[in-house]
């Protein structure tokens, strides 16, 4: 799976369990080790933990890496690593306290809107339904 089509995947899924203030980054110009960074908020440490379940449970289904979760615990800030992407997902506190839109320098227009992602499609190259929804 490209990185467009599992960035798309993780904010699709995030969306499923309304996540909030959804933003990606590409990250390409910033470090090697990862494509794009997606970051989100949820408004419990119980809504954050599914969020991150949800991630998860969608990326299994198409198969994707998953390299490691940290964070369930606590349920503050849960981090997703799936390779290329990396998805943050904190409550709103979290978020504001340790401003990871800010700490990467990322300029406004090094942000990659979520509507200009690729949705996730099947092998047969056809949408995959969660991006339909």
């Amino acid at each position: 799976m490209d990185t467009n089509a599992l960035t798309q995947l993780a904010i699709a899924a995030l969306e499923a369990v309304k996540g909030e203030a959804i933003e990606a980054f590409d990250t390409t110009q910033v470090t090697p080790l990862f494509e794009r960074v997606v970051i989100a908020s949820g408004n419990s440490t119980r809504q954050v933990k599914a969020l991150a379940r949800n991630v998860v449970e969608e990326a299994k289904k198409h198969h994707a890496p998953i390299v490691g979760v940290e964070g369930e615990e606590g349920g503050e800030w849960v981090l997703v690593d799936l390779g290329p992407v990396v998805i943050h997902v904190m409550l709103p506190a979290v978020r504001r306290y340790y401003r990871l839109e800010e700490l990467w320098g990322m300029p406004p227009a090094t942000r990659v809107a979520a509507a200009n992602v690729t949705p996730p499609q099947n092998a047969l190259g056809e949408p995959h339904p969660s991006a339909t929804e």
